[in-house]
């Protein structure tokens, strides 16, 4: 086994039991991404300058004897995650020479920690996408398949574990952005509920549904790395002041008796047949496990795509209202007068699908539609919120799938913004709600492409779904197997 190949926890043990050192694990990780990277195109940006002097800091902890569990290990961060001294574009080219002057919360946790970041990855342009397509660094192609879309917007995050060359990368999930890539490059994605992590220093795209998480080789990995990141946060007024469990000492709690709930608006006809096969045999394995099968209903589900794109891009529009030429980011050369500037430089700086949310978005809040459609979107919001709190009466867990397909080609939706929104169908509800969500490795479509197994649980519960999930890890061996880069 290559030393990219480790976990975290693997490595963790090297690292300390001093068979390895933070600056070699460290090399071996960037020159695994400059061996496969161009093939991929996971990173917007490398740091090897930066991230082996990190190295060199973590080994000088270690043999102090001063080691957590990150100390020393290389992580990739999606480039939406404020980063001082290196460049923050947010997939977009009005932030392409954007260099911020201080590090967000999250990214300053896992520094403490002694975390190596060795890069920042390639997302969809302000998160906005389910495909990774939208990037103004060109698209991200999937590992176990170059054809394919990794997923989005945290798609360069999850083709980086995927490929190799992260031992554990952060993302955002604002409507399934760490999910679904994770599904689709066969990882584990938590999105914690919100207000768990902090979003200080994470670019904005819809402020009341982003949501900070990991995406990890294994569920181990996910429960250090949720551990490492949460926890409240006074520079973020949406930071819920609730303890932190030790995720990891929780996982083997096991599933006998557990209550797991199947939603039957998530069983749809239209239902990839590979994608159903997969549930039903998880399904199968947590009834033999002891856990109680039963099904549930969430009945205003058929509304949460309209909703969301509703909410996400009103706020889309609020939000990218800074980006206008003047204090940062990219101004045009060609302007007469401020108005013009403005114009220009917006029209040259985001690209086609962001342009076309923050047209939604500026529409459904103008003066006259806003009742019609934002505040109405907002009371839809708290019906499907309502469903899951009820349904959580009668059960610990709901199991869903994570897409209704595995994934796609790369241009298959781009013409039908319509079919890409839909892709978001499983997910989308979790983030209107605010709870929690994970995506774990649940087998292969006949044609050899990843699909992933949905876990939701009650708010701040993510310590049920992180066992309920590593209980189905240790009876089963897709997270073992890797893309054939």
């Amino acid at each position: 086994m290559e030393i990219f190949d480790l976990t975290i926890h693997e490595l963790h043990e090297k690292l300390q039991a001093k068979e390895l050192s933070s600056v070699e694990a460290t090399r071996a990780m960037l020159a695994r991404i400059e061996a496969v990277d161009d093939k991929v195109n996971a990173y917007i940006t490398v740091t090897p300058e930066q991230a082996l002097a990190e190295a060199e800091a973590a080994d000088k902890r270690i043999a102090a004897g001063d080691i957590a569990t990150l100390t020393g290990i290389p992580v990739g961060l999606k480039d939406i995650f404020i980063t001082k001294g290196i460049r923050t574009t947010c997939g977009s080219k009005i932030l392409s020479n954007f260099i911020p002057p201080y590090d967000g919360t999250a990214v300053a946790r896992l520094k403490e920690r002694g975390a190596v970041i060795v890069g920042k990855l390639n997302q969809d342009e302000f998160a906005m996408g389910s495909s990774n397509e939208s990037s103004y660094f060109g698209p991200v192609k999937n590992p176990w398949n170059l054809e394919c879309t990794p997923g989005g917007s945290s798609g360069g995050s999850a083709a980086a574990i995927a490929a190799r060359t992260a031992t554990a990368t952060l993302g955002t999930d604002t409507g399934g952005s760490i999910r679904q890539p994770a599904s689709h490059c066969s990882c584990v994605g938590l999105k914690p509920t919100y207000g768990r992590v902090s979003r200080y220093g994470v670019i904005a795209y819809a402020s009341s549904l982003d949501q900070v998480g990991p995406l990890t080789r294994d569920v181990t990995d996910a429960a250090i790395m949720l551990g490492a990141v949460a926890g409240y946060d006074q520079m973020d007024s949406t930071s819920v002041n609730t303890p932190v469990p030790d995720y990891v000492a929780g996982l083997g709690a096991g599933v006998k008796g557990l209550k797991i709930g199947l939603p039957s608006q998530y069983f749809i006809e239209g239902l990839d047949p590979d994608v159903k096969r997969a549930m039903d045999e998880a399904i199968a394995l947590y009834k033999s496990l002891g856990a109680e099968i039963r099904e549930v209903s969430l009945p205003h589900t058929e509304y949460a795509v309209a909703t969301y794109y509703i909410i996400a891009t009103a706020e889309a529009s609020s939000n990218l209202a800074r980006y206008d030429g003047v204090r940062f980011g990219h101004r045009t050369e060609d302007a007469r007068g401020l108005a013009q500037m403005y114009a220009k430089s917006r029209a040259e700086g985001f690209g086609s699908e962001v342009k076309r949310r923050i047209m939604l978005g500026t529409y459904a809040l103008s003066s006259g539609y806003y009742d019609a459609y934002y505040l109405k979107a907002q009371k839809v919001r708290t019906l499907i919120q309502q469903d899951f709190l009820n349904a959580f009466q009668e059960v610990d867990v709901l199991l869903t799938p994570i897409a209704p397909t595995p994934p796609f080609k790369i241009g298959e939706k781009l013409a039908d913004p319509l079919q890409m929104y839909l892709s978001d169908i499983f997910t989308i509800p979790v983030n209107l709600a605010g709870t929690c969500g994970l995506s774990i490795p649940a087998g292969f479509s006949a044609a050899g492409l990843p699909i992933g197994l949905q876990l939701i649980g009650k708010p701040f519960d993510e310590q049920t779904i992180l066992s309920t999930a590593y209980s189905f890890e240790r009876e089963t061996q897709w997270h073992q197997k890797t893309a054939p880069l």
